[in-house]
């Protein structure tokens, strides 16, 4: 008898858990992705950045990852949901508590029931008691909600992730642009020499009689086209280093330079398959988790409709005298066992049901979004940098061309064969080429990072330490 007792025992405690268990969907994941290059190597779960050889990049990704608002907010938010899972775990155990109260009254004489002589007033009154309470959880209703805070917890910590792995990328895409920028500006400060020098020349065979105004007027076109475009370049570039204080967790001000555009290394393109990116995503994790979580309440919504079982207990002292407090006389005790349950709430429990099933349903729709969306986004960082790599091929020869084009047209004007307007034609060509140049290859390096970004591999672990957190 008494084993069954024990056995009788462990499943009142233990109880069972209503509503549906997780289970992990289906997703029709693609074999493979469409422009997956045949080369690709398996560097996603190295610190990637470094490939581009620049120290300097390296120490703002650094900085970054340890100074940044966001990063922090980010580890703020998992110390909450870590609060809630405390507090919400916590009703599954006993709780005591104690109290204490010290009273002295006077009670008035002049009443309708006035105090007899042989009792004292004013009085005095003390008592201490400590109280312990236990709901028990026979229907899964607190574990249930327990396991909707960790997989908030578990959510909160993807997120935190997926910050640092969108930090990382934003520093070094802005720093691609910052340099990118840079050697645009050093292209219009050297066509403004030139073309300043070119000014000067026709204006002194003009003056000689040697050209006509109208050559005079198409070398200073020349000059103010190169001078317009330095202003929008110096704007764009502040305006890139103060982005890039921002996510370093600085006020604005200059940025520190490293290699130009044309010397950082590219980028090794990260091999990875759809099932190596739904571990990797933390946007896909997140998702999951929040699923985990609205599948969870739709048990503890469930479990309203059971009754709850409590048992309260309480044991102290009472007495007129403190000391008499603590002797045997002055004892209280008492124990209670509750149970309330629903008869008609007027569809207050199932509208809770209802509103967590249909939670349920729209994190599912979530979870199976992020998963889309996730093979969209490799699948377009993959034909951006297969595509941009071609376009760089014949934006050189491009420039090559026009640069020849240019020094032919100097030739044939030089020796009188040919009008100023077509050295003017290949100069108009020539300048918005080697800006071109300069921003194409930018694109590529940012596709690289765009792609590491998008496959959200184990690195983010390898910028996980960085932050000191």
């Amino acid at each position: 008898m008494r084993r069954w007792f024990y056995v009788g025992l462990i499943v009142l405690v233990a109880g069972c858990m209503v509503g549906p268990d997780y289970r992990r969907p289906a997703v029709d994941a693609p074999a493979s992705f469409r422009f997956e290059d045949e080369e690709a190597r398996e560097t996603a779960n190295t610190q990637w950045w470094k490939q581009f050889e620049d120290p300097v990049l390296d120490s703002l990704i650094a900085e970054g990852l340890a100074k940044n608002k966001s990063v922090k907010i980010a580890a703020a938010n998992i110390e909450q949901a870590a609060g809630v899972l405390t507090q919400t775990r916590s009703s599954l155990f006993p709780q005591v508590n104690y109290s204490g109260e010290a009273l002295r009254q006077n009670i008035t004489e002049r009443g309708p029931s006035p105090v007899p002589s042989s009792i004292d007033n004013p009085q005095n009154y003390f008592q201490f008691l400590a109280g312990a309470s236990w709901e028990l959880d026979l229907w899964g209703r607190v574990r249930r909600l327990s396991e909707a805070a960790r997989a908030n917890l578990y959510a909160s910590a993807d997120a935190r992730r997926g910050v640092i792995l969108s930090l990382v990328s934003s520093i070094a895409n802005t720093y691609i642009q910052l340099r990118s920028l840079d050697e645009q500006l050093g292209i219009a400060n050297q066509k403004l020499k030139t073309y300043g020098e070119s000014v000067y020349l026709f204006e002194q065979q003009f003056k000689y009689g040697q050209v006509s105004q109208m050559n005079v007027e198409q070398a200073r076109s020349q000059y103010e086209t190169a001078a317009s475009t330095i202003p929008q370049l110096e704007s764009q570039i502040a305006q890139t280093e103060h982005s890039i204080c921002l996510l370093l967790g600085r006020n604005p001000g200059p940025i520190e330079r490293g290699k130009s555009i044309l010397e950082l290394s590219p980028v090794t393109v990260p091999a990875g398959l759809p099932s190596q990116l739904l571990e990797r995503r933390p946007d896909i994790m997140q998702a999951e988790q929040s699923l985990v979580a609205a599948n969870a309440q739709i048990g503890a919504a469930k479990a309203l409709y059971f009754p709850t079982i409590s048992l309260t207990a309480g044991l102290g002292t009472a007495s007129e005298r403190l000391s008499d407090l603590f002797t045997g006389p002055a004892n209280v005790w008492n124990f209670t066992g509750t149970i309330t349950g629903p008869i008609f709430t007027a569809g207050a429990i199932s509208g809770q049901v209802k509103q967590a099933e249909a939670s349920r349903e729209a994190a599912l729709l979530g979870y199976q979004n992020a998963v889309q969306s996730a093979f969209r986004d490799v699948s377009n960082a993959l034909i951006a940098r297969k595509k941009l790599v071609d376009q760089i091929q014949a934006q050189e020869r491009l420039v090559a061309s026009l640069r020849e084009y240019d020094r032919l047209a100097w030739l044939q004007y030089n020796g009188g064969y040919t009008p100023y307007l077509t050295v003017l034609n290949a100069e108009q060509q020539l300048f918005p080429a080697e800006l071109n140049y300069v921003q194409v290859r930018a694109s590529m390096l940012s596709a690289s990072v765009t792609l590491y970004q998008a496959m959200g591999g184990g690195w983010v672990n390898e910028a996980d330490r960085l932050t000191g957190q």
